[in-house]
């Protein structure tokens, strides 16, 4: 098992970074989206990462589970999440307000990324999985982004500490910060 850990702010480089490693961590390379676009904004953006990731690697999108490219993802050598973020706020933006903060989907997703850790201990391929990072700032301090910053907060730190290697991005610039 070997997970790299990628994180930084919105917009930082972290996720051409971690395209960059997969390219040079393999040939038979899995990319994992974690998330479907909320409008066409997002869409574009989905579109402008595909355009640039080279045409033989594999993709799979991921609904609710995030261990939902587990059977796909023996076929490589590289699996690239991109990005727990995108996971989490997906999961968390399904859910009506009534439901926000809730125990039960606080622990739901919990749960989830803890089996997505246990999938990647138990991973024979490399694992890259991109996030951002809520301590940075930039999460809006109502409701729901102090929901989002716990919740994302907390995977954050439980795949920096199982993560062989984690790098903050910042200006495009890389920090090996662990490993």
């Amino acid at each position: 098992m070997s997970l790299v850990l990628v994180t930084g702010g919105v917009r930082s480089g972290k996720s051409r970074f971690a395209e960059e490693l997969a390219r040079q961590a393999g040939e038979r390379v899995l990319y994992v989206a974690t998330g479907q676009a909320w409008d066409e904004e997002m869409q574009q953006r989905i579109e402008r990462h595909k355009e640039r990731r080279p045409q033989q690697w594999g993709s799979v999108e991921v609904g609710e589970r995030l261990c939902d490219y587990e059977s796909v993802g023996t076929a490589y050598d590289v699996v690239l999440i991109d990005c727990l973020s995108t996971w989490v706020s997906n999961r968390l933006m399904s859910v009506a307000e009534a439901e926000w903060r809730s125990e039960a989907h606080t622990e739901a997703l919990h749960a989830e990324a803890e089996a997505w850790l246990e999938l990647v201990r138990r991973s024979p391929q490399k694992v890259i999985a991109v996030t951002s990072e809520v301590g940075l700032g930039g999460v809006a301090m109502n409701r729901l982004g102090r929901w989002f910053a716990d919740v994302l907060g907390d995977v954050n730190q439980r795949a920096a500490c199982q993560a062989e290697t984690v790098y903050a991005v910042m200006a495009g610039i890389p920090w090996r910060i662990k490993g």
